[in-house]
């Protein structure tokens, strides 16, 4: 498997690249910085056989983004398997706004540089990728009235910031894969009103192998999955979980690769909402 990672520094990207990469999948990271692999024993070896193969670039400049296109079409044939897109940004925290990303449309515009600049040769439907894009429960006023009651408090102030950036992103998303749009209309701060101009961008329903992925409020620790003790891990349905409240990035990434991708046309043109 041929892999083009976005945000897979850390995180479900990181943990879900490390099961890839074990499983003998060849990954090509874009990243700001290309150091950040110097001391990791997990992704060395990888990179020292090839199967690893780091890209610098950010996300948020289109032309970086279209040579982590060609450098993953590069490692075989000109073929891209699956795209992982899990960008994400370290927020800061404000008194009176909560979690503020910079910039404060950061998935929205990289999702958008990702799709605007794919390469033609990979736009036939028979030669396009899956993608699979990391977003979260609880983005939309519908989604929110779904959560848990103890956590709509904390969506609704701390993280209406992060969460206006990933709604953009997921109206990207449903235009490029072809979704009906039920919710609201994206704050213009994360995506202007004139996007569907945008050259490049795909056409309505172009891209047909697409799956968003919904955590719960995200933990780290050890991946429950992994423990084989004949107990469900995590639940995963393609609608609103309602009682879920956190699942930890281990857990998500273990569920992208061993759940997701093996079973890829139950979840094919779905959001699958994921949580203990």
């Amino acid at each position: 498997m041929n892999v083009f990672a976005i945000g897979a520094s850390r995180n479900i990207g990181y943990h879900a690249a490390r099961r890839l990469l074990a499983k003998g999948a060849i990954v090509t990271f874009l990243l700001r910085s290309t150091s950040v692999f110097d001391d990791d024993e997990a992704i060395q070896p990888h990179i020292r056989a090839g199967t690893a193969r780091l890209v610098k670039g950010d996300a948020l400049k289109a032309e970086d983004v279209k040579r982590g296109w060609e450098a993953a079409q590069g490692a075989n044939n000109d073929t891209v398997d699956l795209v992982l897109f899990s960008v994400g940004g370290v927020p800061s925290f404000y008194a009176t706004k909560g979690f503020i990303i910079t910039p404060p449309n950061l998935c929205t515009q990289s999702f958008l540089n990702l799709v605007t600049t794919m390469p033609t040769s990979l736009r036939a439907p028979s030669a396009q990728p899956r993608f699979v894009a990391i977003s979260s429960i609880g983005l939309s006023r519908a989604s929110h009235a779904e959560l848990p009651l103890l956590l709509k408090p904390f969506y609704g102030y701390f993280l209406r910031g992060p969460h206006a950036d990933k709604l953009a992103m997921e109206r990207v998303i449903a235009h490029c894969a072809g979704w009906e749009w039920t919710h609201e209309t994206p704050d213009t701060e994360a995506l202007p009103s004139d996007w569907t101009n945008l050259p490049g961008l795909p056409a309505f329903g172009e891209l047909q192998h697409v799956v968003a992925v919904r955590p719960a409020l995200l933990t780290s620790g050890a991946c429950k999955a992994d423990k084989k003790d004949g107990k469900e891990p995590y639940r995963v349905k393609d609608c609103e979980l309602g009682d879920g409240y956190t699942v930890s990035r281990e857990d998500t990434a273990h569920f992208l690769v061993e759940g997701l991708l093996p079973h890829w046309d139950q979840w094919e043109g779905k959001r699958a909402h994921i949580a203990y």
